[in-house]
């Protein structure tokens, strides 16, 4: 969220400093140039005045004309500007440099003919850094009403353009720190907007890896994200007592429902021996009474799985399931089943009690499907930051459907409702692998068969 922000609030602030900096370049050219311009003004006006009285004498013939001559001369050394006295008809009076001459079209010849109507000539446009135009200024020498020669420079514009540069990359700078400081405060306010977000995502996160007394601290941020995490943490308290409600129910259930059905079996069994041996009805029900103790003492199992807090500690976790392996190896063998392991020695952080009990569940569950005379394989293997336990089997697999399904409670394949079981103990296996920090996960085994994989992280446990 804070990478898609982030660029809005910078794009909007650089608009910003845009539309201020462009406007001020421009101001500063214009008014770099407007000076060099009223300059101008003031020189032609000057060279116009000196001109006036010798405006009708011929070149060389008056003193006046020598002067003017020697000022423009003067001008042209010291500044480097173009300049002269032009008759109405383009012939020069007097100029400076000697060599330079009306032209015939371009701005210059178009300044001279505005000033012959009598008015000075208009302001030239704007010259930019990257331009190399000339500042062209005329002005007419006026003697009773008529235009008796006309005044013309012709500016370099190097050192204006010199200057106007130099004021842009002050701007430039200027906008470079504003930009900085305007991201530097982006950065702090997305930081303390989305702060509560982050925490929230965080808690989240550790509610739904089963960490339910995890919380939002509501000390930091904006008003409405404050409210959003005061009732998120409502949410979470009302939730928690839900499921703890549910806990309590199927754990007080199934131990309150032991006790009647231990006494109904052992009815049952009482009223077996006053029938005939063999009484295929009874032994039905006895079965299935059975099959109802299990699945109690399966639901009082996961009520307490779901309720305990994991003992997390540093864990051989070759060893044991080398141990679960030797444990679960005369189960097989009386089936038929070859149980082989593969542990080497490697640690990963568990509670060893509950890891135990999801690896006697997975193998109970891997060698019950297996037919005989095939194999079950343990292997564990590891890597930098997880350990896994491999329990592989030859028995019928699943389908793709099956495979999303396995897992949830109560759950068993229709192929399968022959054989005893409850559907809880994957069930059970995941909710201790969570509450450990690991996870297992289920997938097919070529040619046929399950492949179930248990990870546990090797990192230790963070607050």
């Amino acid at each position: 969220m804070r990478t898609r922000l982030l660029p809005l609030l910078i794009v909007l602030m650089a608009a910003v400093l845009l539309a201020l900096g462009v406007p001020l370049a421009v101001s500063l050219a214009a008014a770099q140039q407007q000076k060099v311009v009223v300059d101008r003004i003031d020189d032609t006006a000057y060279f116009a005045a000196i001109a006036r009285p010798s405006a009708d004498a011929a070149p060389g013939s008056r003193d006046e004309l020598r002067i003017l001559g020697r000022e423009l001369a003067s001008y042209d050394d010291v500044y480097g500007i173009r300049a002269g006295v032009f008759r109405p008809d383009g012939r020069p009076l007097t100029k400076g440099p000697t060599t330079w001459s009306l032209p015939a079209t371009g701005e210059v010849r178009d300044a001279f003919e505005e000033s012959l109507l009598s008015r000075r000539s208009h302001d030239p446009e704007q010259v930019w850094p990257w331009q190399r135009g000339r500042l062209v200024i005329a002005s007419p020498v006026i003697r009773d009403g008529d235009v008796v020669a006309v005044v013309v420079t012709d500016s370099p514009t190097g050192q204006m353009r010199s200057r106007i540069l130099h004021g842009w990359l002050i701007i430039g700078a200027g906008l470079t720190a504003a930009m900085l400081v305007a991201v530097g405060a982006a950065l702090r306010l997305t930081g303390w907007v989305l702060k509560p977000v982050r925490v929230l995502d965080a808690t989240t996160h550790a509610i739904a890896s089963g960490r339910l007394k995890s919380r939002v601290a509501v000390a930091s941020g904006p008003p409405e994200l404050r409210r959003l995490a005061r009732s998120f943490n409502e949410m979470a308290d009302n939730v928690e007592d839900v499921l703890e409600q549910q806990r309590a129910f199927v754990a007080d259930a199934s131990h309150q429902l032991r006790n009647p059905l231990a006494a109904l079996l052992l009815r049952i069994e009482l009223l077996a021996f006053e029938l005939p041996e063999g009484n295929a009805e009874i032994a039905s029900v006895q079965a299935e009474g059975k099959r109802l103790a299990q699945v109690l003492d399966d639901l009082l199992d996961l009520a307490l799985a779901e309720h305990t807090e994991a003992d997390l500690r540093l864990t051989d976790v070759g060893a044991l399931a080398a141990e679960r392996v030797a444990a679960w190896s005369p189960t097989a063998g009386a089936k038929g089943v070859r149980l082989v392991g593969d542990c080497p020695a490697t640690t990963a952080w568990a509670d060893p009690i509950a890891l135990s009990s999801a690896l006697d569940a997975v193998i109970d569950n891997a060698v019950k499907f297996t037919p005989e005379g095939e194999r079950v394989e343990v292997t564990v293997t590891s890597n930098g930051s997880t350990s896994t336990i491999v329990v592989t089997d030859n028995g019928p697999g699943l389908t793709d459907e099956e495979l999303a399904r396995i897992g949830d409670r109560f759950w068993r394949s229709g192929r399968h409702q022959n054989i005893k079981g409850s559907g809880l103990g994957l069930s059970i296996s995941r909710v201790l692998l969570a509450a450990s920090g690991g996870a297992i996960s289920y997938d097919r085994h070529e040619p046929h068969g399950l492949r179930v994989t248990v990870t546990l992280p090797r990192s230790g446990p963070t607050s």
